[in-house]
């Protein structure tokens, strides 16, 4: 007879599943599918902890892979609390970076942290998210309480983050209040009595540190689980604002489609794993589909039209799809655009044609220009001066001339 807690139960590995889709690691598995199990036999949802420091305005793509993790953990029945970081927020997360982080004034901090929280209600439901600000019990801690927390986690361990190493070894400093940011991160799944915390993958090392201080203070540990990034439209990089490979997700409906089309036809899937809600069958079903021949710019509308959906409101896709045909001059542009890579930006269009092997010449490029042959994206170009910044173009010289240009700096030439 199965026990009350049964973590082989069909629906607790269902749950698994859908957790674990696109993941870097869950740790501990064996430990989630207990406490997955003990929430379904007793009704008690687990609580879910996303902490993230208000330091930008703008959210694009790549950050809503781990709050598609949240809203898919929302849909399962669990209690979400999106953590606005605004006590953390003036330390600066020093995770992944070679030199300390400038703080933020308590101005940015409020104003980043209203528009974060609307744009994040674009994926998560507003009314199944609990919103919490860590300034609730990091504020009254204290300089006492302060150093309480820090006398719970030792230099030596400390110093197993990577970062902290390179820089130690490098001779680049390290400042005293650095090493507070991840015991204040750990401190809020104490306060919250988080059961999972989502990161990214740079974040493993402050999620870890939330789990060894919940065992400090006597509660039982919150299991990991870490996202990867996801890579530009370029395939390369990780989504970046600075690096122009970005999809941004309060942009116009138009530009989201076409950068979403603009993607290869392998990065697609690597897309539909992390920010579609498509269920696991449903994709094993497209790329079936795929590899029995369907032409994958179908498969890929079906993506654009779900993100632009999703963030334009139920019907935005299928008008961006009506004028991307439109711009494309329905369907004329090829299935499998040639992949080109310019380093210089920002360049000049002429350059950029030369070198995409769009123009022979940068005075044919400019009689193309003329002639009213160049489109980018679709648009006529017609100013023949027009600097391009960093980013991922699809590019047409007259009738049958296409390529898939990844404009790079010249600093990210390799």
């Amino acid at each position: 007879m199965p026990s009350p807690i049964d973590p082989a139960d069909p629906q607790i590995a269902h749950d698994l599943q859908v957790v674990q889709r696109g993941c870097d690691e869950l740790l501990v598995a064996s430990e989630f599918a207990v406490k997955l199990a003990r929430s379904r036999t007793t009704g008690a949802p687990l609580r879910i902890k996303l902490g993230l420091d208000p330091t930008a305005p703008d959210i694009h793509l790549g950050h809503t892979v781990v709050l598609n993790k949240m809203r898919q953990l929302q849909d399962l029945g669990h209690t979400v609390i999106f953590l606005i970081g605004d006590f953390t927020a003036q330390i600066g997360d020093p995770s992944g970076r070679n030199s300390t982080r400038p703080p933020l004034t308590a101005e940015q901090i409020r104003a980043n942290a209203e528009t974060y929280y609307a744009q994040a209600s674009l994926v998560l439901d507003p009314g199944r998210t609990e919103i919490r600000y860590n300034s609730e019990w990091s504020d009254p801690l204290g300089a006492r309480g302060l150093i309480q927390l820090a006398s719970r986690y030792t230099v030596a361990r400390m110093m197993e983050r990577d970062d902290f190493t390179r820089r130690f070894r490098a001779g680049v400093p390290i400042s005293v209040h650095e090493f507070l940011y991840p015991l204040l991160q750990g401190y809020d799944s104490v306060a919250l009595q988080a059961d999972l915390e989502l990161g990214g993958t740079d974040q493993k090392f402050n999620l870890l540190v939330g789990r060894e201080l919940q065992k400090e203070y006597g509660q039982a540990p919150q299991c990991v689980l870490t996202m990867p990034l996801l890579e530009g439209i370029d395939g390369v990089e990780k989504m970046s604002k600075s690096k122009g490979n970005y999809i941004g997700i309060t942009e116009p409906a138009d530009s989201m489609f076409g950068k979403l089309m603009s993607i290869s036809d392998t990065l697609m899937w690597r897309y539909f794993e992390l920010l579609s809600f498509r269920t696991l069958e449903e994709l094993a079903t497209l790329q079936a589909e795929v590899a029995d021949g369907r032409n994958p710019r179908d498969v890929k509308v079906l993506l654009a039209i779900e993100l632009v959906d999703r963030f334009h409101g139920q019907g935005a896709g299928a008008q961006a799809l009506a004028h991307f045909n439109a711009r494309f001059r329905d369907g004329a542009i090829p299935a499998d655009l040639p992949e080109v890579r310019v380093a210089g930006a920002p360049l000049g269009i002429l350059k950029v044609l030369r070198a995409a092997g769009l123009s022979a010449s940068a005075s044919e490029a400019q009689r193309n220009i003329e002639q009213g042959g160049v489109r980018i994206d679709g648009q006529r170009i017609e100013d023949k001066s027009l600097q391009l910044p960093a980013g991922v173009y699809i590019m047409q010289v007259g009738k049958r001339k296409f390529a898939r240009v990844t404009l790079a700096r010249a600093s990210e030439a390799s």
